[in-house]
């Protein structure tokens, strides 16, 4: 239940910062910074949920999509780490262009992890009670 968050959260501050490279009205930069915030610390959140299943269960690891999932997960969250930093800076360039690329690229990571964890869940029944 705690990966939706992150997941509106990085959308959410990819259309702020569109919002902001479209007007330069500084609501949207902060708005951008907190959802990323808030975002990273649920993933976090999620990440360790992830890892425990992860770590703690073999035949979850011999899954064929596991390891790109988790793989692709780190990434959105390293990611969102240093956007985070960047969005720390101020006005222009805590968005543009470096905290722009950061929120694009993050978003469009999500599909592929999102699709991966589908697949471990309705193809290979991770997580399902038979």
């Amino acid at each position: 239940m705690l990966v939706p968050i992150p997941i509106v959260c990085f959308i959410g501050a990819l259309v702020t910062d569109i919002a902001y490279a479209a007007t330069a009205e500084m609501m949207w930069t902060d708005i951008s910074a907190w959802l990323l915030l808030v975002g990273l610390v649920f993933g976090v959140l999620a990440a360790i949920a992830g890892l425990t299943d992860f770590i703690g269960n073999r035949l979850i690891r011999s899954q064929s999509p596991a390891w790109p999932h988790m793989i692709g997960n780190l990434v959105v969250l390293v990611l969102a780490f240093f956007n985070v930093l960047v969005h720390s800076r101020d006005a222009w360039t805590s968005v543009m262009p470096t905290g722009l690329i950061l929120s694009i690229v993050t978003v469009l990571i999500l599909p592929i992890t999102g699709w991966l964890g589908w697949a471990m869940v309705y193809r290979h029944g991770v997580g399902v009670v038979r």
